[in-house]
């Protein structure tokens, strides 16, 4: 059997996710997803959530070590090999990142649910709105089978709103990993070319009104009601994009 028909482990996805795979496998990995869409969402999905916490610690992770848990200090002293322990454990996470949050006491929280999701979704319609012969699995022409599809996927009835009034026509959707399980990804076009995307997930956070996230070259619009949290996102003309969230929501959440 040849490297590049040689299974890939999660083990070596994680590996390559983190940048610490072998680089004598960096090629059979990637060959791997090129062939294999699922694990190759179930990666981006991994990345696009190390790419929240980055942004949420990143800075904190620069920060020095406070004295009171430098491990020579605590080896002089009196104290238990506990708290030595403790202190080689605050060094690792330093070291990784992602424990910045030990220096002030804990205050800082892990990512939030609106971090991760909208972080996700972004991430996705980053992918995908460019596109040309492949952005969804099923066409929006074959809107009642999408819908029942993504709905039998998601455990949840979804509604996938009617935007032509807003000058958008479905282009289709697709399924990919979520936080909590599998998520609903759905794109809408323009006469322009210009594309929004809704993103759906399965979440037990409360129900929320409209929140705005702002990224790089793309902006989104996230809420949560009756068990799934929703994002569209779209280009960075705020306004624009909270008239289709708007015109979204409307529809979604119609009793």
């Amino acid at each position: 059997m040849s490297e590049r028909e040689t299974p890939v482990t999660q083990d070596e996805l994680h590996a390559y996710v983190d940048g610490e795979l072998a680089p004598d496998r960096v090629t059979a990995v990637e060959a791997w997803l090129a062939a294999h869409p699922e694990d190759a969402a179930l990666v981006r999905g991994w990345q696009a959530q190390a790419e929240a916490i980055r942004a949420r610690y990143g800075p904190l992770a620069s920060q020095p070590v406070p004295a009171r848990l430098e491990l020579d200090r605590l080896a002089r002293g009196t104290r238990s090999w506990r708290a030595i322990a403790a202190a080689a454990i605050f060094g690792a996470f330093v070291a990784g990142g992602v424990a910045g949050w030990m220096a002030h006491g804990a205050s800082a929280a892990a990512p939030s649910r609106f971090d991760v999701f909208t972080q996700q979704a972004l991430e996705a319609h980053k992918i995908y709105v460019v596109e040309v012969r492949h952005p969804v699995e099923v066409a929006g022409d074959e809107r009642t089978h999408l819908v029942q599809w993504l709905s039998k996927r998601l455990d949840h009835q979804l509604r996938v709103p009617d935007l032509d009034a807003s000058g958008l026509k479905l282009v289709g959707g697709r399924l990919l990993p979520g936080p909590f399980g599998p998520a609903a990804f759905c794109m809408y076009e323009g006469a322009s070319g210009e594309r929004f995307t809704i993103y759906y997930a399965r979440t037990d956070a409360p129900p929320t009104a409209l929140r705005y996230r702002e990224g790089e070259r793309f902006a989104g619009f996230y809420w949560v009601e009756q068990g799934l949290a929703y994002v569209v996102s779209g280009p960075g003309d705020r306004d624009r994009l909270r008239a289709i969230a708007q015109a979204a929501y409307d529809q979604i959440d119609k009793k």
